[in-house]
């Protein structure tokens, strides 16, 4: 009973969610359009960060490099011979790719599946390592990435990047793509291979004499992370219709951390509150790194003001609620009724306290 219940209204926020995003992408404007398809594309980017760290328990710091590889590849894919020929105007771009054009979902497939492929050549001797040695280096290899985009002048263009990308990306594209990708991650966290990288998240010691093989599955774990890592790359790439180098600095993997932790370490569902929370509240508070008025007082702009406020809120979370604004809870139709019933007894015996009095 329960189950075709939950079923029922699984398939009613579906069609709600649905006709949300319809109206949202036919409604709101460019600019509350692509806050809210970066609030699908920062989940993306912490689900897949919180299944190799929060389940896996392998502290890697690569996701910045990995989603320039995606956005890179989606990015060449997508523009358009002619498009090529205008950006590539200092070094000619390789000729393999000089008149190649893919569809938009075969092209963030493509970037999905090369990043994963690239990301596990690096795993394959980083994943030996073991906690602070495992983030310097895979920090270090995604710093390596960017600095042969800069140098790799006819097949990146260099630090000049590529613009004029397809604008492709949409609400359904972004949330689509963050949907498929909870489902698949979550389905793989609740299977026993899920139980077998929590196991070596936990004690890699204790998994191994059970007969866990931790090389295999702290592989497999990075390599489905990195897959969907470089599709949202790809996402980001088709948003912005500009990148280079510098839009994937060491910082955004940072930033994925922080919004990671505030949302709590094993839960998809409070990566996606904290990361929709994220790219909502930085924009919020963005006319605080300019000048602004309030009565008679003017107040100048601080640059990065908006990333100090974060901070502070991200110490504030740390120290009140260590586990984050989930811990290692999740969403479930049974859980809300539970806090549903509860709070209506504590009403009710409210009530008929006051009753008595």
């Amino acid at each position: 009973m329960k189950l075709k219940r939950n079923t029922i209204l699984t398939f009613i926020a579906l069609l709600v969610i649905v006709v949300l995003l319809f109206f949202a992408e036919k409604s709101l404007n460019p600019y509350y359009r692509r806050i809210l398809n970066l609030c699908a594309i920062y989940s993306i980017f912490s689900v897949t960060f919180n299944l190799i760290f929060g389940y896996t328990g392998q502290f890697s710091l690569g996701h910045a490099g990995f989603a320039a590889i995606g956005a890179y590849v989606a990015a060449l894919l997508t523009l358009s011979p002619a498009q090529k020929a205008v950006n590539f105007f200092l070094k000619p771009i390789i000729s393999p790719l000089a008149n190649v054009e893919l569809p938009f979902l075969l092209a963030l497939i493509v970037g999905g599946l090369i990043t994963a492929i690239l990301s596990m050549l690096i795993a394959w001797p980083a994943l030996r390592l073991h906690g602070d040695y495992l983030a310097i280096a895979t920090l270090g290899f995604s710093e390596i990435i960017r600095s042969l985009m800069v140098n790799m002048q006819s097949l990146t263009n260099g630090a000049l990047g590529l613009k004029g990308i397809p604008g492709y990306t949409n609400l359904f594209w972004s949330w689509g793509c963050l949907a498929v990708c909870v489902f698949i991650i979550k389905r793989l966290v609740d299977s026993s291979y899920g139980r077998a990288i929590s196991a070596v998240r936990d004690d890699e010691v204790a998994a191994e004499a059970l007969g866990v093989n931790l090389f295999k599955h702290k592989m497999m774990a990075f390599g489905v992370s990195s897959f969907f890592v470089g599709v949202a790359g790809g996402l980001m790439a088709n948003l912005i219709s500009t990148i280079d180098p510098k839009v994937f600095l060491f910082t955004l993997t940072y930033q994925i951390v922080g919004v990671t932790v505030m949302g709590g370490m094993g839960s998809l569902t409070g990566s996606v509150i904290s990361a929709s929370l994220y790219t909502i509240f930085l924009e919020a508070l963005r006319p605080l790194e300019s000048q602004f008025t309030i009565g008679s007082l003017t107040v100048p702009g601080i640059p990065g003001m908006r990333m100090v406020i974060f901070s502070v809120l991200l110490l504030l979370v740390i120290l009140f609620s260590r586990k984050g604004l989930m811990g290692n809870n999740e969403f479930s139709w049974d859980g809300l009724f539970r806090l549903f019933n509860r709070l209506r007894s504590k009403k009710g015996d409210g009530s008929t306290g006051g009753d008595e009095a």
